[in-house]
């Protein structure tokens, strides 16, 4: 599976209100830490908000804010959430399939199971482990001006 931009703007929205709390941030400084337009982290924020996972304050001490402690956000959760009902392929819609093989196809079951798996070790994280160092992310994320090359990290498979 991936992500779509909404959704993996989402966590990124998250992961760096998390590494400024207490303080709250505002759409622009999310907007610069990862060079995404505040348009589209105004959008996601909004979401966000509306699914109880941020706190949105206006004015002169405005900004986001966690809704609730990160040890009770579930990764898996929010991105259902901001996933909305997308199904795997074609004939999960519930809209007739207009697949010829349709009758006959044997992917339905792994794909569906392939989608539970996903979700399922999503399910395992809160948002509070993504964000392993906070010091750390918070200080990635302050300077703008430095650019990050995407790398796959290493990870415990255990």
């Amino acid at each position: 599976m991936q992500l779509s931009k909404f959704t993996d703007y989402g966590l990124r929205v998250l992961m760096r209100v998390y590494a400024t709390a207490p303080k709250r941030v505002s759409v622009a400084q999310i907007s610069s830490s990862y060079a995404i337009s505040d348009h589209h982290v105004a959008k996601v924020a909004s979401a966000l908000v509306r699914g109880g996972f941020l706190r949105s304050g206006r004015g002169r001490a405005g900004g986001l804010t966690l809704a609730k402690d990160a040890g009770d956000i579930n990764i898996g959760a929010v991105v259902r959430y901001l996933s909305g009902d997308v199904p795997v392929a074609e004939c999960f819609a519930a809209k007739s399939c207009d697949c010829r093989a349709f009758a006959q196809c044997g992917l339905r079951g792994p794909l569906y199971d392939a989608q539970q798996a996903f979700f399922g070790v999503l399910d395992k994280y809160t948002l509070d482990q993504v964000v392993q160092d906070r010091s750390l992310m918070q200080g990635l994320l302050a300077d703008s001006s430095t650019a990050s090359e995407c790398v796959s990290p290493a990870h415990d498979a255990g």
